[in-house]
């Protein structure tokens, strides 16, 4: 046997071995215990990157780790695989989205088995194949017979040159992310569903995801963003175009008295009655609209309004008249259009304020006393007492927008209303490569589901990206059918899904797939919910709330008796590097540099190298590690091991050579005990006891998702069993030692498991026992004192009584010392931790 572990030759041999054998196809007919892990299913881009081996090795250890305890583990994989960059491919390239897309899968499938992740690939699935989304196209349709689904016009960021409507993402700077064109915001007719319906209900379901990380639902939480306050109407001074109110939504009703205008989005009715009158109103509203409708673009772009004629009255004040702006930081999508601004107690407002010399005037204060107190260089947005607002002068905050909403009802003008920030999800896409919406355009029958025996509706394949736009919407033949209704001339729509309805559900998928629906009932909720998801908190808000929204769907229809599909949710930090520019200021990537004594320089040119800042792995700054040289010198389990071990789970991993180096190192340190000479009689009780300990160790570790404190507690056994002489003891530790280990470096362990005379896998072994005794120290430390002061320290059996404790501190030569022969006053023990003599 070899003394040094070879991994390329062990990879391949039980990567094979696992393969034949479908070790990790999950049985769903077992009657074991059941467990769904699951980490968030990768883009396929063309390779995997470090980020998506550190994710990937966390869930594995988790697999392995529960089927070693007796779990039926369902471990999946699969790919996300419709979305923008493709198109961008085809267009670039000069190939299919499909062609690109489907190479790419092939690729970096072959990457994950190369690190020997523990999957169930018979259950593997692609969002972009048919018999995917064509039941995603079903499940569409029962949204929309149950009035979940519904078209309406909508502004969105429209990208003039490319033709097409862009994420908010997809807007920089106000301009295409790809054609440098100014973004117009313009309204098309756009399919929605109805996620506000479920505000209240992922509200409250937040509340029972215990093993989720707060900050995760506190991100979802104000997402949601319920807010209580009060809805008005403020009369116009003089009606506009037969308009004579404006309403608004405020959460402060307390702050009322401290309004200093009213400003409305560019699309509101008061508006365009303005650009009517006023031919400046009409350029200022174009001047909006090119722009982005990002909530936070509008929120961090310069605060720009333009003064109407139109003023109005204050509801608590006839004679108090307010202007009316036109304002770029108001949207039509967002509550009613319209606000008021209160100046002193609202930054955004107070900004505005300043740069149109509005009045900032203070309405709320800590105390009555600094009513007269003006507001510094921001606004005050703290509660506390109404001042300079006539009859409410005095009340609190809370006290105060309770009696503006009591009059408000009363004399009526407004009510007390809930608000929510949350909006309908807006699923079209201008673009080809995405799943077709399953509807039919016909000018008599209007939207028309397309029939379900007509499932799925494929994508054509003879499109063209030469031109801007959507390949769909100018094919010769694809959307030109028959109504299913009428049976007259009509179009399907060509608008295909948004990317995050093929991740809402693709959990559920890989559960159960029969051909004929999207998933068995009884078969998936056998797997579901997902017990563990791992993914990055990048997708803390969007994907996981759309997911929660859409099972919350499913159990509306009655397809499945689940609310909530995840839970337990891990956020895994990223995988970072030393960043390195050269000269001329690009980017070098880190096999083009080199450390010469303190300096960097450029390997090819020997210039030098300016290192920058430790960053997240990223193409465009070319700080990322290929894993496939790394994994043909090291070994899969090498790369596993450094991420599991240098930094906790959550939080970032600098990657480094030297890491991985000492990875490598400690699996050579095992395979070295492995072949080493087993031969010894008797028993080692301290060996014993870091045994066991180390056993339950891993195990709580490997439990709460510590993977870092599972490797240090292997490093310290590792070193135990090294220092240890042989005994029976000894070979005992290296057997449970190579079964601790499986799930973090299982080539090794598979290796080390036949090596050890083992016929089975150790994929299918079991997890080590621990014995609970041997966890509780037999030893002591009592503490001694004299008078109070600790005078001296004993090493003790646990349990000792209290006269023995007493006699072993008197026995004690400082304690005899300092009783210089008079006996103690008094002894107090407290057992197993002090002894207090008395002088």
């Amino acid at each position: 046997m070899s003394s040094r572990f070879n991994p390329a030759e062990a990879d391949r041999r039980w990567q094979a071995r696992w393969e034949r054998s479908r070790s990790f196809a999950a049985d769903s007919a077992s009657d074991k215990p059941k467990t769904y892990v699951l980490e968030m299913f990768p883009y396929p881009s063309g390779r995997i990157h470090m980020g998506h081996v550190r994710n990937y090795t966390m869930g594995d250890v988790l697999a392995r780790y529960r089927r070693m305890q007796g779990h039926e583990v369902l471990h999946p994989m699969g790919w996300d695989a419709f979305g923008m960059p493709a198109e961008n491919a085809a267009m670039e390239r000069k190939v299919h989205p499909g062609e690109w897309t489907w190479a790419n899968i092939a690729t970096m499938r072959d990457q994950l088995k190369r690190l020997g992740f523990a999957l169930d690939w018979d259950r593997e699935l692609a969002t972009c194949d048919p018999s995917y989304y064509g039941h995603e196209q079903a499940l569409f349709l029962d949204l929309f017979a149950a009035g979940l689904v519904y078209r309406k016009e909508s502004e969105v960021n429209w990208d003039p040159v490319d033709m097409t409507v862009l994420a908010n993402e997809q807007v920089i700077d106000g301009k295409g992310w790809r054609s440098g064109a100014q973004v117009e915001r313009r309204k098309l007719a756009q399919w929605f569903l109805k996620i506000t319906d479920f505000a209240d209900a992922l509200l409250e379901g937040l509340k029972t995801l215990d093993q989720w990380p707060d900050k995760v639902r506190l991100m979802q939480e104000n997402w949601i963003g319920k807010s209580r306050g009060l809805q008005f109407r403020f009369r116009l001074a003089e009606p506009a175009n037969g308009i004579d109110s404006v309403e608004v939504f405020t959460t402060r009703p307390d702050t009322i008295f401290g309004a200093s205008f009213v400003a409305v989005a560019a699309d509101h009715p008061i508006a365009q009655a303005a650009a009517v009158l006023d031919p400046r109103a009409a350029a200022f509203i174009a001047e909006c609209k090119a722009g982005g409708t990002s909530a936070a673009e509008v929120e961090t772009a310069e605060k720009k309004g333009f003064r109407t004629t139109i003023e109005v009255v204050h509801p608590l004040d006839s004679g108090w008249r307010l202007p009316v702006y036109i304002a770029s930081f108001v949207l039509m999508d967002y509550g009613t259009g319209a606000i008021f601004g209160v100046p002193g107690h609202d930054q955004r407002d107070f900004e505005f304020a300043k740069q149109y010399q509005l009045p900032i005037k203070r309405v709320v204060a800590e105390s009555v006393p600094l009513a007269s107190e003006p507001i510094g260089s921001e606004a005050e947005s703290a509660y506390g007492v109404a001042v300079n607002s006539l009859f409410l002068d005095g009340l609190s905050s809370e006290q105060a927008a309770a009696e503006i909403i009591k009059r408000a009802e009363a004399a009526g003008w407004g009510s007390g209303t809930v608000q929510y920030r949350l909006r309908d999800w807006g699923v079209s896409r201008q673009r080809y490569w995405g799943t077709p919406i399953p509807i039919i355009h016909c000018s008599a029958c209007g939207a028309v589901p397309v029939p379900r025996e007509q499932l799925p509706v494929v994508l054509p394949d003879d499109i063209e990206f030469d031109k801007p736009g959507n390949p769909l919407d100018r094919h010769p033949t694809w959307k030109h059918v028959h109504c299913p209704g009428c049976g007259g001339e009509a179009t399907r729509e060509t608008d295909t899904l948004d990317t995050f309805v093929d991740s809402s559900w693709y959990f559920i998928r890989f559960a159960s797939q029969p051909s004929d629906r999207p998933f068995d009932r009884a078969e998936a909720e056998k797997w579901l919910p997902v017990a563990q998801y791992i993914g990055g908190v990048e997708h803390a808000i969007l994907h996981l709330l759309y997911a929660r929204f859409w099972t919350r769907a499913l159990e509306h229809l009655g397809q499945i008796s689940m609310s909530e599909p995840f839970n337990g949710l891990f956020t895994q930090g990223m995988v970072t590097h030393e960043t390195y520019r050269a000269g001329d200021g690009s980017w070098l990537s880190p096999d083009e540099v080199r450390k010469d004594g303190d300096d960097w320089v450029h390997i090819e040119s020997g210039h030098p190298v300016t290192p920058g800042r430790v960053e997240k792995m990223s193409k465009s700054k070319r700080n990322t590690v290929d894993p496939e040289p790394i994994l043909a010198k090291y070994g899969a389990d090498a790369v596993r091991w450094f991420m599991l071990s240098d930094s906790p789970p959550e939080r970032d991993l600098e990657w480094s050579e030297g890491g991985i180096e000492g990875a490598s190192r400690f699996v050579q340190r095992v395979w070295r005990l492995v072949t080493a000479d087993q031969t010894g009689d008797g028993e080692d009780d301290t060996l014993k006891r870091k045994l066991h300990r180390t056993i339950a160790a891993v195990g709580e570790a490997i439990d709460g998702l510590q993977f870092n404190k599972a490797v240090a507690q292997l490093y310290e056994l590792v070193s135990a069993v090294e220092k240890a002489k042989p005994s029976a003891t000894r070979a005992d530790a290296i057997r449970a030692l190579v079964l601790l280990v499986a799930p973090m470096a299982p080539h090794l362990a598979e290796e080390a498991w036949a090596a050890l005379g083992a016929e089975d896998l150790i994929a299918d072994a079991a997890w080590p026992a621990f014995d609970r005794s041997l966890l509780i120290d037999d030893q002591v430390t009592l503490a001694v004192q004299v008078n109070g002061k600790l005078r001296d320290t004993l090493s003790a059996p646990r349990g000792l009584d209290r006269a023995a404790a007493e006699a072993l501190a008197l026995a004690s030569d400082k304690v005899q010392r300092l009783l210089d022969g008079a006996p103690p006053r008094k002894v107090i023990v407290v057992p197993d931790r002090l002894v207090n003599i008395v002088a």
